[in-house]
Order: structure tokens, then C-alpha cells, then sequence
């Protein structure tokens, strides 16, 4: 592997601090960080935008300075079924029961589309023309995480009453607060364990990247989230049966086994109390209120659904014996209800595709892209998920879709390689040429 010359890691680390900046950027805009809701649909809609344009102008500086756009698609069937949900969801404001909302969703989760496009098409293009770099996907996202996790860490012990959210009749206080759904902040907690754990494989200098992981399980315990509690478990068990170094597998099996316990007894079991133990079973109330959206909601519009992120004809759905809700609580339920069965089928099928391609990519991809998808999976099924409401848990899997769908063409054409030899004349040995 050859090692980039001083002008061109002078090049890479800004460009590794524009990556690092736009995608935390982009993912903090999911945040309520106000309660005035004009300063809070500015981040979210106008912030996005920004954001979306800066990863536009990256992958062009990225172009401009020695590379040409020798990208070519595969796995396409998992972008051409996410294009052909996007398609649906735009059609379905003709027939929206909220057709504002509805086109409000939809143009929020295009925006992250986009934006993941480009993002993951830079880091592509940098694999092909700058061997040797060391921007990593899974270094931004880890270290994102790490960020954002770190200003509620600090939140909760200098102004409780904003990061904190009372629940169960003010009995439990859950990091969160106003600013985010703390179960969505479990599974950012998951997402970034996931990611901060390949630098554990690539750093020699383990010190740093422990505190972190150690500071995002923190925040992740203050949260209380079962799901993504569950979701954290189940990645560091996947990455132990990966290594092949029997102490390091032991010693990792035997803290999770020390701590497990605990953190299952208090978050998930809630401490044993009856009551709660009652209310986890039916996975607080979500359970009959499934039941409701399938036997009461779905056969009014089964084929198309109520619209893009519309689950009724009113603002909430509510059968005589569930609590009033706006949306599913799970993320494929969400499309059944919004899209019909048509939409549901699209999606299903999207997901297999996905799946399968993620299992055939190189091994450090694949490792990286499951540890991404277990905690925003888990969540798909009691949260927002992946094709739920605007929430980051889609900009990741995005993010993993076009992390599957991109390879290098070795065959430039006339045009691209007069561009190449003018501007990289070094790479030209390395493609063929089109007449």
C-alpha cells in the first residue's frame, strides 16, 4: 500500500476535517435544539440543506484536485427499490390525508438521500486515486458520535432539566431530555460503539478510542434503552466471535459477563418491579396497538395506504383500547400503513437486497456495514427506524446502501483519461482505456 505524498495528505486531512464536520453537522440537525419550532424547522429543513449542498461542493473539490468520476454501480437492485420508495412516497401526496406533512417527511428524507450519495461517493472516489489514506467511514461516524454523545454526557450533570426526560409519571429520568427521543439516542449510542470499535483494530494507541466507547456506553446506560442496550450486546459478541486472539475474546466475553447482569436487571427487567416487568412485556403498550393498526387501520386502505407517513385519516390513530399515536412505533408496520401492501413489498424487498449485499462485500465492509445496521435495525422494530419519520436512523442506512453500491471502472474513457493525465499523470498506469 503506498503512502500518499506531503501534498496530498496535506489535501486528505482537509478533507478528512470537511467530512468529519459536514456529517456531524448533518446529524445534529436531527436534534431539537430549541423549543421555538420556527428556529427548530430552520435546522431541520434549512440546516439539512446547507449541509447537503457542503457534501455536494466536497465530492467536486475532491474531483477537481486529481480524480475523475470513474464510479460505476452495483448491487442495484438495493438503490433502484430505495429510488422506486421514494418514488411511491412522493405519488402518495395525490392521495395523502395530510399531503403538507406528508411532502414535509419526504423532502427530509430525499435531503439525507442526497446527501449520502455524495458522502459516500467521496470516500469512494479518495479509495481509488489516494491509496493509503486513512479517512474511514467508520472513524467519522464513531468520532460523531463520540461528539454529540459527549454534549449530553456533559448536559446531564449542568442542566438536568433540558437533558433529562421524565417518564413513568415522573418516576425515571432518561437522558434525552427535549432534544431527542432517548431511545433514538440509545441507537445513536450503539451506532457509534459499533464504529469507535475498528479503531480498537487499527490504532496502536488503544487509550483514547476506550474512554470513548466507555463514555458512549455511559451516555447509552443513562438513556435506558432496552433495544438499543440489546443492539450494543449483540455487536460486541459479533466482533469477539471475529477475532482470533483468544485472550483479548476472553477477556472482552468475561466484562460483558461481569456487567451484563447489572445492566439487564436495571434497563431492561427495570429493576423487577412487577408493574414495569408487565408493561416490557407488551413492550409498553405497543403490542395491541399493532394489533389495532393491522385488524382497524390497514383494511380501510390496504393497497396504497393513508400517505407518506400518515398512519389514519386523522391526525392520530386510536382504537378503544390502545393509546392515541401518530405514528407505528415500528418501522415496517409505518410502510404498511403510509404505503399499503404495495409499498411494504417494495421495502421488504429492498431490505433483502441490502442484506445481500452486504454479506458479499470484503470482509472490513461487511464487519463495519452489520455493526451499523444491528442497532438501527433493532430500533426499526419499536422506534421510528429506517423508514419511519426523519430521524438519523435513516441517514445510516443510506449511508449503507450507497456503501454497497459503488466499484471503480478500470476502462476510462478518451475524455477521462486527457482530464487524468493532466491532472495525475502518476495514476495513468493503473486504468485502461476506452477508444
Amino acid at each position: 500500500m503506498q503512502t500518499p505524498t506531503t501534498e496530498h495528505q496535506r489535501f486528505l486531512k482537509k478533507i478528512n476535517n470537511q467530512l468529519f464536520i459536514i456529517l456531524l453537522l448533518m446529524v445534529a440537525c436531527f436534534f431539537t435544539w430549541s423549543e421555538n419550532v420556527a428556529i427548530t424547522r430552520a435546522i431541520k429543513v434549512v440546516g439539512r440543506m446547507g449541509v447537503m449542498i457542503s457534501s455536494i461542493i466536497v465530492y467536486y473539490r475532491i474531483i477537481s484536485y486529481g480524480s475523475v468520476n470513474s464510479l460505476v454501480y452495483k448491487n442495484i437492485f438495493s438503490p433502484i427499490l430505495y429510488i422506486a420508495y421514494l418514488i411511491l412516497g412522493f405519488i402518495s401526496f395525490s392521495w395523502s390525508t395530510n399531503p403538507g406533512f406528508s411532502a414535509l417527511q419526504w423532502f427530509m428524507t430525499f435531503q439525507s438521500f442526497v446527501f449520502a450519495y455524495f458522502f459516500v461517493k467521496s470516500l469512494a472516489i479518495l479509495d481509488v486515486y489516494f491509496e493509503g489514506h486513512s479517512i474511514r467511514l467508520y472513524h467519522l461516524l464513531g468520532n460523531t458520535v463520540f461528539v454529540l454523545q459527549l454534549v449530553f454526557v456533559i448536559g446531564m450533570w449542568t442542566n438536568p432539566d433540558v437533558f433529562f426526560r421524565l417518564t413513568d409519571g415522573g418516576e425515571e429520568a432518561r437522558l434525552g431530555g427535549t432534544l431527542m427521543n432517548p431511545n433514538e439516542l440509545g441507537m445513536l449510542a450503539g451506532v457509534g460503539s459499533a464504529c469507535l470499535i475498528f479503531d480498537l483494530y487499527r490504532f496502536k494507541n488503544k487509550v483514547w478510542t476506550i474512554i470513548k466507547i466507555m463514555i458512549i456506553l455511559y451516555a447509552l446506560y443513562m438513556t435506558g434503552s432496552r433495544s438499543s442496550l440489546i443492539g450494543v450486546l449483540l455487536i460486541i459478541f459479533f466482533h469477539v466471535n471475529q477475532t482470533k486472539r483468544k485472550g483479548l475474546k476472553l477477556g472482552i466475553i468475561a466484562v460483558v459477563l461481569a456487567i451484563a447482569p447489572f445492566a439487564v436487571y436495571t434497563v431492561i427487567l427495570k429493576g423487577g418491579d412487577q408493574s414495569r416487568l408487565e408493561e416490557v412485556m407488551s413492550l409498553t403498550g405497543r403490542l395491541p396497538f399493532w394489533k389495532a393498526l393491522i385488524t382497524e387501520g390497514l383494511p380501510r386502505e390496504p393497497l396504497l395506504g393513508f400517505g407518506f407517513m400518515r398512519i389514519d385519516y386523522k391526525e392520530f390513530f386510536q382504537s378503544a383500547h390502545t393509546y392515541p399515536g401518530k405514528m407505528t412505533h415500528n418501522t415496517f408496520m409505518q410502510v404498511l400503513m403510509n404505503l399499503g401492501f404495495i409499498g411494504f413489498t417494495i421495502v421488504l424487498f429492498q431490505v433483502f437486497f441490502t442484506v445481500k449485499s452486504i454479506l458479499s462485500a470484503q470482509k472490513e465492509l461487511k464487519l463495519m456495514l452489520i455493526g451499523i445496521l444491528i442497532p438501527i435495525l433493532i430500533n426499526s422494530f419499536t422506534e421510528f427506524g429506517i423508514f419511519g419519520e426523519s430521524n438519523y436512523g435513516i441517514l445510516f442506512y443510506q449511508i449503507i446502501i450507497f456503501s454497497i453500491a459503488f466499484r471503480n471502472n478500470n476502462h476510462l474513457t478518451r475524455i477521462q483519461r486527457i482530464i487524468l493525465q493532466k491532472k495525475r499523470p502518476d495514476m495513468m498506469g493503473q486504468f485502461e482505456f476506452k477508444n
